[in-house]
């Protein structure tokens, strides 16, 4: 059984601030903040799980486009969300889920809350007080679990998302054990660590892929790990794991 299956990443939160989870359908969020705020967390996790379920009742291609759709002004604000980031990395509107619902969830909560942090199937959306440390977790590579990725609180509200080809179950066309990118905005955070990890197939695609990322509007930084190599960029800081 991998890291992701049995969530055993999540060990890599803080131990500060309460923790807690959140599930509805296929969403299974872990969640951090000032204390347990689950009745509040479930309320606006479901109401972004309608906001994406109605939509897709009415626009089937939503739920399977691996390309970017156009804009619609009449969709969600959600919905919406997503269709920016998928035009903005070139994905389908899908890829930008999980980061979405993580921000939907997380702002609902940061209006009462300082700090939050909303981890949703790897995607976090952090709102921060202080300095904070976040594990990566990169399959059989030789960097999992040893490394991690500092983000300062003046970085926050913003989003780490990570794709993989070679952990847990989302679509990717590509083999990298991790790719991570930071953005202010979780859906385009999600959006584009698809589009990122899909370039990378070989040790040899990681100095392409991270010229590829910078140039994705929004995006402020990315980190990708591909058996023994590795490759950082922007506004992220590695550090060792104790």
């Amino acid at each position: 059984m991998s890291l992701y299956d049995n969530r055993t990443y999540r060990n890599f939160a803080p131990t500060a601030t309460v923790a807690f989870r959140v599930t509805a359908a296929q969403s299974d969020l872990f969640i951090r903040a000032d204390r347990d705020r689950s009745a509040e967390a479930e309320k606006a996790l479901l109401t972004a799980r309608h906001q994406i379920e109605s939509y897709i009742a009415q626009h089937p291609e939503f739920a399977t486009a691996l390309v970017p759709l156009p804009a619609d002004p009449f969709a969600p604000p959600l919905v919406k969300a997503m269709l920016r980031a998928g035009r903005a990395a070139g994905v389908g509107p899908l890829a930008a889920v999980a980061g979405a619902v993580a921000e939907a969830v997380g702002r609902a909560l940061a209006k009462d809350s300082a700090p939050v942090i909303v981890e949703n199937g790897g995607d976090c959306w952090l709102q921060l007080t202080d300095e904070l440390t976040v594990g990566l977790v990169a399959g059989d590579s030789p960097f999992s679990g040893r490394i991690g990725l500092k983000i300062a609180a003046a970085q926050t509200p913003g989003a780490l998302c990570t794709s993989s080809g070679t952990v847990g179950h989302s679509y990717s066309a590509g083999q990298a054990d991790a790719v991570t990118i930071y953005a202010r905005d979780a859906a385009l955070a999600d959006a584009a660590a698809t589009a990122v990890a899909n370039r990378v197939r070989t040790a040899a695609d990681v100095d392409a892929a991270l010229a590829f990322a910078q140039t994705i509007a929004g995006v402020a930084g990315a980190c990708i790990v591909i058996h023994d190599k590795l490759g950082i960029w922007g506004e992220l800081a590695l550090v060792k794991l104790p």
